[in-house]
């Protein structure tokens, strides 16, 4: 029934844009960088005088529908000098627009403010577009150039710890963001352990996160959209850059293939912590053959078939190996995890207002964890695979009115927590070594609709299903969890599906040239989940599909908002204030330690909500750039098996976290950065009581998250010394100096209790103690690329 519902509304928005597109002429084309030939995102192109106009999709592509005649255009995008363009219709017409980039950041800050004032003028609520050149200006760990680190900068926007690379949106989960490259799922999204993110910048071309509001296109995750695409390559003439840092360098390389036709780039990454470590660890040394190091790689080919036709080809491949040796007790640990993707996307322009995308993914996400001391062995491994096919598709019947309608079919496989292991000749087998299987289709159809000067509307539907599928071997047991009975799936059979509508509603009204009013309501479902027995993000953590006796997860977000530009755009702010609820929470049991059973008999279900106020404000031009983002919130959970069944606050509850950034252009020569973070410390679970019994030292536990840490703050400098540009070098190359931490703060990473004395002796002693990972830490990292 839903999925009628779904096509009678797709039907009769399309009659509504035939019927009134009549009597006009259509122009349609792409927004290109006039020196690579790469297609912009969100290009801004608008009626002079008119204020109605149109951004570009993913692809650069743009339709207007206008009255014959003569049409004075402006086009504008971020970084890029804009031009006002004189276009004469009677007929339909194609025509792409070339838009030059600026020379340095001060440039780019002032063209910027000179676009139509998206900030006040998009329905959208709670998108953030990040461009790489400000993540790049950014002080950061290591010198790694890193854009999620950047995204925890912004209101709304949480991190687990220190140096973690995880998110937590609005209350939500790490799994309960969406995070796609080049449209595939991204599973792991940090380096060592978190670290740092597995996305890097030389090769990545936009970054857009979504946290309120999310659009009918997207689905499968309740707290927020994290799209990054990557460079398609310069089509015009070969180029190269990359970077020495302390700890880690890369290096790109893109160019043509085929002049204006076909382009590629090749961008990878590696850490050298192994090879720096190397000459301290001598083969005399009991942890002699320990290392750690990561390395990813990102590739694209792009190839314009015709005008109506382009293919795509990209892919990343990422790993992290962790080896650790300890040669007298015999002991010998191996981590290896990582990601692969791999992306196909064909365009193709059916006509002048109808724009398709189609795109197949292959992504794969593995850890697997291995430890041998003499003769035992022990093998632990998980992972997700999925095979996914989608298509879009963009249809503007008006200038003002954009309908956006698609599909998606996705086949995943997942791989459960099995433990295995060997002790000489006997051999442990797991009960859970079956794999599992799940197919998740969707329908959307969305409309972003101007309804006048003031009233503009972006609604739309989400259908979506999940089956968990065969093969699969179903169990029965008895009190004691022994087997006693089993149901055999065949392939494709289901063995339990759901299903649901999920609406989205945005809407935008202005009260004058520069401030609006803005609402949102979404529902979401969410079919996999990601358990957690931590306080961070690790490769350890278990991906799970919603089975016969896992359910989705369910949330409703209400968002409202107002917004405001001042000084002639130079200064853009807002305030948003939202309210979300969860259902179908998952958490281990209490008293949950690894075994061999199933991970689904150990889970419990709960519901969550949380709710808070964020607030920004963001220079946008000038020598000083950079914003301030506080925000207040709360997030709850409560589960009928936890806590005696009373709420207790997530272990990322932060009522308070507030961000300063500053970027200084001194002269031509020097630009100098600056980052303050402060938030509330992490929610933690502590003993109340020591006690001894039967000779054994006993702890009693307080409530589920009743004690915080100590807040959280840290102060990064970091300065960029660019030489002036000498016409006879063929490079250009510039120094970063960056300090994290700059004031040694001794910033809580977990806590631990340390026994000394005897209870028999009488001078028992239990003391707290705070274990800190970073003090002051100075970097160095030289970037340098070709003209």
């Amino acid at each position: 029934m839903s999925r009628y519902i779904l096509a009678a509304a797709l039907a009769a928005l399309l009659s509504a844009g035939l019927a009134s597109a009549q009597s006009r002429v259509t122009l349609n084309g792409f927004v290109r960088d006039s020196l690579s030939r790469e297609t912009l995102i969100g290009a801004s192109i608008v009626l002079k005088g008119e204020g109605r106009g149109v951004n570009t999709n993913a692809y650069g592509f743009f339709s207007l529908s206008l009255a014959p005649g003569t049409h004075v255009l402006l086009v504008s995008y971020v970084g890029y000098s804009p031009r006002e363009i004189s276009v004469s219709m009677d007929a339909d017409l194609r025509s792409d627009f070339a838009l030059m980039p600026v020379g340095s950041l001060s440039q780019e800050i002032v063209v910027s403010a000179r676009k139509r004032d998206a900030n006040v003028r998009n329905a959208q609520m709670g998108r953030i577009d990040l461009p790489m050149s400000r993540v790049k200006s950014l002080p950061v760990i290591f010198g790694e150039v890193d854009p999620l680190k950047t995204l925890q900068l912004l209101p709304g926007v949480t991190t687990a710890g220190e140096g973690n690379s995880g998110i937590y949106v609005r209350g939500g989960g790490p799994d309960q963001n969406l995070i796609m490259l080049d449209d595939a799922v991204v599973y792991n999204t940090g380096h060592l352990f978190g670290f740092f993110s597995v996305f890097n910048g030389d090769a990545i071309k936009n970054t857009s996160l979504i946290k309120g509001g999310m659009p009918a296109q997207y689905g499968g995750r309740l707290s927020s959209v994290l799209d990054i695409s990557m460079k398609d390559g310069n089509m015009r003439e070969f180029s190269m850059e990359g970077g020495i840092g302390s700890i880690a360098s890369r290096f790109s390389a893109q160019g043509p293939l085929v002049k204006d036709k076909a382009s590629f780039i090749v961008s990878g990454r590696r850490t050298y912590i192994d090879v720096l470590a190397k000459p301290f660890i001598g083969k005399e040394s009991a942890f002699y053959g320990s290392g750690y190091f990561f390395y990813d790689m990102n590739a694209k080919v792009n190839w314009r078939i015709s005008e109506k036709d382009r293919f795509y080809l990209s892919g990343y491949f990422g790993r992290d190996v962790f080896d650790f040796v300890n040669g007298r007790r015999s002991f010998d640990i191996d981590i290896p995890w990582g990601n692969s993707t791999l992306t196909a996307r064909w365009n193709h322009v059916f006509s002048p207002r109808l724009f398709a995308n189609t795109t197949a993914v292959y992504n794969d996400y593995n850890f697997s964890f291995g430890a041998k001391q003499n003769d035992f062995q022990l093998r632990l491994q998980s992972g997700i695979r999925d095979y996914n096919l989608k298509t879009d598709f963009d249809y503007y019947p008006l200038t003002g009115h954009r309908i956006k309608f698609g599909a998606q079919y996705t086949l995943h496989r997942f791989t459960p927590s099995v433990v295995s292991g060997r002790q000489d000749t006997t051999v442990f087998t797991p009960n859970n070594a079956q794999l599992k299987y799940a197919v998740e289709t969707a329908l959307y159809v969305q409309d972003d609709w101007d309804l006048g000067e003031r009233l503009k509307l972006n609604a739309g539907v989400r259908w979506s299903s999940f089956a968990q599928v065969g093969p699969y071997q179903k169990y029965t047991t008895d009190a004691a969890g022994n087997r006693t009975d089993s149901t055999t799936y065949r392939s494709r059979q289901p063995v339990r599906t759901y299903q649901g509508l999920e609406p989205r509603l945005t809407a935008r009204y202005t009260l004058g040239e520069s401030s609006s009013l803005k609402g949102a309501v979404a529902r979401n479902f969410q079919y996999i989940h990601l358990v957690s027995n931590s306080g961070t993000t690790l490769p350890t953590d278990v991906w799970v599909p919603s089975t016969y006796r896992v359910r989705p997860q369910m949330s409703w977000q209400y968002s409202l908002g107002y917004y405001r530009n001042l000084k002639d755009n130079m200064f853009e702010a807002s305030i948003e204030a939202y309210y979300k609820t969860m259902a179908g929470q998952i958490e281990y049991r209490e008293g949950y330690t690894p075994s061999t059973r199933d991970t689904e008999e150990e889970f419990v279900f709960g519901r969550g909500w949380s709710y808070g106020a964020e607030f920004f404000l963001d220079k946008r031009r000038g020598w000083l750039t950079g914003w301030i983002g506080y925000t207040l919130a709360w997030t709850w959970r409560k589960f009928p098996d936890l806590n005696a069944g009373m709420r207790y606050p997530a272990k990322y509850d932060r009522r308070h976290d507030l961000s300063v950034v500053s970027v200084y252009e001194l002269n031509r020569k020097w630009k100098l950065s600056g980052t303050f973070v402060y938030a509330k410390g992490n929610a933690i679970t502590l003993p109340e009581r020591f006690y001894v019994m039967e000779g054994v030292l006993t702890q009693e536990y307080s409530a589920i998250n009743q004690y915080r840490m100590k807040p959280y703050h840290r102060l990064d400098l970091s300065a960029t010394l660019t030489p002036v540009r000498s016409r006879e070098r063929k490079w250009k190359g510039e120094w970063v100096f960056s300090v994290y931490n700059a004031y040694s703060r001794l910033n809580p990473y977990f806590l631990f209790f340390d026994q000394t004395g005897s209870p028999f002796q009488g001078n028992l002693r239990v003391q707290a103690k705070q274990v800190s990972l970073f003090p002051v830490l100075p970097s160095v990292t030289w970037n340098f690329g070709s003209w």
